[in-house]
């Protein structure tokens, strides 16, 4: 959803005018956030759509709200369709089922469709781990996954990834995609998001504790992030046997660790804290928390750190607000992922890897020290790189990529 609300306010003035079409958010249990709306243009004709109830389909255990939305997106979109001429389908979500119906159009109206994978659809990842290290229902969503993302892929007309590692998957996985247009866009930094947070601010609780000296993550957990946390915390352990006195003011925040619905949420990062008994040290609030709460809590930290998962392929599209708000920042990613090249692109400080990085127990210990002694309060990233990653220019490599597409269905009609 992020991706689609930061590029509606520039798609117009480059040549694409937008209908969206979602789920109404009465059928969703998913944390709502009414300042989403004040990014989103007036001019924006937005359909909804309705969805299964959930309290009724879980006896099932069918809770997914993209197979709970899949007849009512079907239905919507072909009375749309019927009525308008529209020259693409661009599905942007991580609720990859509602992604088979770009095929089920295409066939029946002739409308070519893009696939955004801001996450991987169909991995292997999750097969060979521990039964509680894997998402709820692995074992049906695995299977659902293997049969529904051929349907999809083998018909897509273009392709856009936050990770470049995705769309060569895809097209090793499917040979007849292999010459569609296909582009790695990560998530764009939207300065006006910025803006609606500090002015909406009073509407926010604090959930960072005054009188510390604060370093804060905001995002999912989960034992995938664990090398990179693990790095973190024996840092801290030995900060703390060696200098307790110096580290007395710090205090590190994990929030929003969890998916689960509110109040049914289980800690992840605390219980590591615990086995290196710098507990005293961690709070983890694993509630999810707003996107404009998250911004807000980012700038009322001294510090930000952001782990990366031990998937070589994950990069994290949560980066760009925590730039935006030009705090110290401490990254420790797998030395593989994609993110590391966008935070040397930003000229990133202290952007460490948790597999190559010589001394890293030492850089986060000198981090902590100079964070608290007030040495580094903010940092100065490179502004020809902000400018690359903008939203609005985000937009562009997208619209660029629907340009290719159309050009594409034009020749071959004239054939």
């Amino acid at each position: 959803m992020q991706r689609v609300r930061m590029s509606l306010p520039y798609f117009k003035a480059l040549g694409w005018d937008a209908e969206v079409v979602m789920v109404d958010p009465e059928c969703s249990d998913m944390l709502k956030d009414e300042l989403l709306l004040q990014s989103v243009p007036t001019d924006i004709k937005i359909h909804q759509v309705k969805a299964l109830n959930k309290k009724w389909t879980s006896k099932l255990g069918l809770g997914s709200l993209a197979l709970r939305s899949l007849w009512y997106y079907k239905k919507k979109v072909n009375r749309i369709l019927s009525e308008n001429t529209f020259n693409l389908i661009y599905f942007s979500t991580t609720q990859f089922p509602v992604c088979v119906l770009g095929w089920y159009w295409k066939k029946k109206w002739g409308v070519p469709y893009v696939i955004d994978m801001q996450d991987p659809w169909h991995s292997d990842y999750y097969r060979n781990k521990p039964k509680e290290q894997r998402p709820p229902k692995y074992w049906f969503s695995y299977r659902l996954n293997k049969y529904l993302e051929p349907i999809a892929m083998k018909n897509v007309d273009g392709l856009i990834a936050v990770s470049e590692h995705y769309i060569n998957d895809l097209k090793e996985r499917y040979p007849a995609i292999q010459n569609i247009p296909a582009a790695t866009i990560p998530f764009g930094s939207s300065e006006t998001d910025m803006q609606i947070a500090e002015s909406n601010k009073h509407l926010f609780p604090d959930l960072i504790q005054p009188g510390f000296i604060n370093l804060v993550y905001v995002g999912r957990g989960g034992t995938d992030m664990h090398k990179a946390v693990t790095a973190l915390f024996k840092a801290l352990q030995e900060g703390l046997q060696n200098d307790a006195q110096s580290l007395r003011k710090l205090k590190i925040y994990f929030i929003g660790t969890s998916y689960a619905p509110k109040g049914q949420a289980k800690p992840t990062i605390f219980p590591l804290a615990k086995q290196f008994d710098v507990q005293d040290k961690v709070v983890e609030i694993a509630d999810r928390i707003s996107y404009y709460h998250t911004l807000i809590t980012l700038k009322k930290a001294d510090a930000l750190f952001i782990p990366g998962s031990d998937d070589p392929k994950y990069t994290a599209s949560k980066i760009y607000p925590y730039l935006l708000t030009g705090k110290p920042l401490l990254t420790i990613f797998n030395s593989e992922s994609p993110a590391m090249d966008v935070l040397n692109d930003y000229r990133v400080k202290f952007a460490y890897t948790y597999d190559s990085t010589n001394n890293i127990t030492l850089q986060v210990i000198d981090f902590f020290k100079n964070i608290i002694n007030g040495f580094h309060t903010t940092q100065k990233y490179n502004e020809d790189t902000i400018k690359k990653y903008s939203a609005e220019n985000m937009t562009r490599q997208q619209c660029l990529l629907f340009d290719q597409i159309s050009d594409r269905v034009a020749f071959e009609c004239q054939k």
